[in-house]
């Protein structure tokens, strides 16, 4: 459980064992907490997911019972050992406290579960924003992305939009398209000499996704 401060307050160390034994059972944890966050979590096969304040570990230990993969912090030593006994050796345990920066790489997670953690933070907006950090991009949002395009050696600052497919789709059927065709095509043959070093990538990876579409008879009326 994630301490507010750095002082003996909230100080789970001391009683680690007791706070386990009491969280396993009770009313308010056993069967109303955790329900709860393991309803809200859906379906988490393949996922990776940071238990923020996993304590003991009761809820990553489910998580990881239902497929995911399950990355664990807390700031108390004492519980994360608790977790550790009962998760074994092969879910990562970090001792942190969520008012510092996390110890992770950008994107690197599915979800993030946080269950009775947010209450002993005074100020929520850096932890926060270091959830958002750690998780991957939303594949179904729709974001826009920058990079700089060098042309003829000159740096072109650029911006694009990505979107899902069901997006892309919606939005010619919205306008009163008909999809004909979708297709990622192969790059032309010559291009394998041309640009050797490209070819296999682009032959693997299409960069693109070409629609054909059409405007339904339904749509342009009949002549009579």
């Amino acid at each position: 459980m994630q301490s507010a401060d750095r002082n003996q307050a909230n100080d789970y160390d001391s009683f680690a064992e007791m706070f386990s034994a009491e969280n396993e059972n009770s009313l308010v944890n056993a069967y109303y907490e955790r329900p709860a966050m393991l309803a809200l979590a859906g379906d988490v096969t393949g996922r990776r997911i940071l238990d923020a304040g996993c304590g003991s570990g009761p809820l990553a230990a489910v998580l990881r019972e239902r497929g995911a993969v399950v990355t664990g912090i807390d700031s108390s030593a004492g519980m994360l050992a608790l977790a550790r006994r009962r998760l074994g050796d092969d879910v990562a345990l970090h001792v942190v406290d969520l008012c510092d920066p996390l110890p992770f790489d950008d994107g690197v997670f599915d979800d993030v579960v946080a269950s009775l953690v947010l209450h002993y933070l005074e100020d929520w907006g850096p932890t926060l924003a270091e959830f958002r950090r750690v998780l991957r991009p939303d594949y179904h949002a729709t974001t826009s992305y920058t990079f700089d395009w060098t042309l003829n050696g000159q740096s072109v600052p650029m911006e694009f939009w990505r979107r899902p497919l069901h997006a892309m789709t919606e939005a010619f059927t919205t306008a009163g398209f008909r999809l004909s065709v979708i297709s990622e095509p192969q790059p032309d043959p010559a291009a394998c000499e041309l640009f050797p070093d490209g070819f296999q990538d682009l032959s693997t990876r299409p960069n693109f996704l070409f629609f054909v579409v059409e405007v339904p008879p339904s749509a342009t009326g009949s002549g009579s």
